[in-house]
């Protein structure tokens, strides 16, 4: 586990007490130009993704979305949503794979998967991250969001939707960060894209795409670069992120966001999750 916590503006101190890692983070050598204030969090929930190949990833942490949804899950997407192994399972080395693939199944011509903490682990506040590496090509759709927990009482978009990363695949050195609310969403939700330089590649190399969530606002990160801020001023509705929210990662084929899949897609291909880990502030 330690082998992969990386660090960057963060300094990382552990402290090991039974079977517990405790892990603190504290701000430290920021670049004042990126409005970094000091902060500390504590490690509170994380999945290092550690197994047998081929296994699905632990059952206390991950549940699942299975199915097509309400419209291709409202966007129109063309894949059905699975919990075989075959569209998501550990890869044996620490990582957890989401894999699409080009397979008629349920009505439809491609199968992926979409996992969420949903009613395992949910949080007010905080830093939630992941290191990953994305799938990219026509059509191919993969992100990390967070969902409110009161979506079944408050359906989307009152509850609320904060996208820590999105990547339309055919534009494979860029991503989005996203608030989704009332007043604010699908086309016309507060975003702001990254983009990478000297033709750098989202599916070459493992990144680490983080917000830090609090009272007044919503900062996104990619490598601790912070790209985005989104104050409660800048919403132009209702400030819905009060409340606890759950988090979901998954690869979508096609939708209204990415558009149709080509021939060209190449498929199966997958999302190379390293691990997931949520902090708390001190």
């Amino acid at each position: 586990m330690l082998n992969k916590i990386k660090t960057s503006i963060y300094c990382y101190s552990f402290l090991m007490t039974a079977a517990f890692l405790l892990t603190t983070l504290t701000g430290c050598e920021a670049d004042e130009s990126q409005n970094l204030e000091e902060r500390n969090f504590r490690l509170v929930w994380s999945d290092e993704f550690d197994g047998e190949a081929g296994t699905l990833p632990n059952p206390e942490n991950w549940t699942y979305d299975i199915g097509t949804g309400n419209n291709g899950w409202g966007n129109a997407e063309l894949q059905y949503y699975t919990d075989n192994p075959s569209n998501v399972s550990l890869d044996g080395n620490g990582n957890l794979l989401i894999t699409a693939r080009r397979e008629s199944f349920g009505g439809q011509p491609f199968t992926s998967a979409r996992i969420k903490t949903e009613g395992l682990f949910e949080q007010t506040y905080g830093r939630f991250e992941a290191r990953l590496k994305a799938p990219v090509g026509p059509g191919v759709w993969p992100a990390f969001w967070l969902l409110g927990n009161n979506c079944a009482e408050e359906p989307w978009p009152q509850c609320g939707e904060i996208d820590v990363m999105e990547l339309r695949g055919q534009a494979p050195n860029k991503i989005a960060g996203s608030l989704h609310g009332p007043g604010y969403n699908a086309g016309r939700a507060i975003t702001t894209e990254f983009s990478l330089e000297n033709e750098g590649r989202f599916d070459t190399d493992f990144r680490v795409f983080a917000i830090e969530w609090s009272e007044d606002k919503v900062d996104y990160f990619v490598d601790d670069f912070l790209y985005q801020r989104i104050e409660r001023e800048d919403v132009p509705g209702e400030w819905v992120y009060d409340h606890p929210f759950f988090m979901i990662l998954n690869v979508a084929i096609g939708g209204n966001y990415v558009g149709f899949p080509t021939s060209e897609t190449p498929l199966p291909q997958s999302m190379v999750i390293d691990y997931v880990r949520v902090f708390a502030a001190e």
